[in-house]
């Protein structure tokens, strides 16, 4: 039987919305969460790959995670912008919209392998 998935940020926004808190606060209060679990997935691949890191590279390595943190800024601030505009109801779409195409595509046969 296959189960349920569901991604972190849903989880941690209903569970927000659930306790009362805004569309805003429910989503920053995901992203915060988020900063934890990314820190220690990136410890972790450095510390797996320290032998890769060369002095000629730690530039490049540098330089895109600046442009990582500032793409990752607009991009948070982005989304509490439209989701204070819109809501979740274009998220909620979405999920029927993709789930209808694959229920459609499994009834026509097309192997749907996830690696």
């Amino acid at each position: 039987m296959e189960r349920q998935r569901l991604s972190r940020a849903a989880a941690t926004i209903i569970g927000g919305l659930s306790q009362g808190l805004t569309r805003k606060n429910a989503a920053e209060f995901s992203f915060f969460l988020a900063v934890p679990t990314m820190a220690a997935a990136s410890a972790y691949k450095l510390l797996k790959d320290y032998n890769h890191i060369t002095a000629e590279n730690i530039d490049i390595l540098i330089i895109g995670n600046i442009v990582a943190f500032v793409v990752a800024l607009i991009a948070i601030k982005t989304f509490i912008t439209f989701l204070q505009k819109h809501g979740f109801k274009v998220f909620g779409w979405y999920r029927i919209v993709v789930g209808l195409v694959l229920i459609v595509l499994l009834l026509m046969g097309v192997d749907l392998k996830v690696v």
